[in-house]
């Protein structure tokens, strides 16, 4: 008999783990944005300060919320879209190597998407 308590554990490691390591590439654009430097690629044509700023959002801000657990279906809603700009049109014609690691986060935050965060999150109490 499989363990609900395993399943809410593994669920909580895996939103957590894949959360605080896209905040790796989130925290230095992060910082870019409150220094005022808003030189930044722009993938969807809305301009490069917009596309840092949302960035941020699906890089920095919505990965802290997954890690706490706070709407985290939600949460993981505009990091999953970063990833799909990054896959599909920042890296459209690298090759699956280069594009990898953003499919890698794609693949990993619709996950959260569908599964949600397990019984260990803010949400919880």
């Amino acid at each position: 008999m499989k363990s609900p308590l395993l399943k809410d554990i593994g669920l909580a490691f895996f939103r957590i783990a894949i959360s605080a390591m896209m905040l790796t590439h989130g925290l230095p654009k992060f910082q870019k944005l409150i220094s005022g430097n808003f030189e930044f690629g722009d993938p969807i044509g809305i301009g490069a300060a917009p596309s840092l700023f949302l960035a941020v959002i699906g890089e920095f801000i919505c990965p802290i919320l997954i890690i706490i657990g706070f709407k985290t279906r939600l949460s993981a809603v505009p990091t999953a879209i970063t990833m799909g700009v990054a896959v599909f049109i920042a890296h459209a014609a690298d090759d699956f190597g280069t594009k990898e690691k953003a499919l890698l986060y794609l693949v990993s935050f619709i996950t959260i998407i569908l599964v949600g965060p397990g019984k260990f999150g803010v949400d919880r109490k």
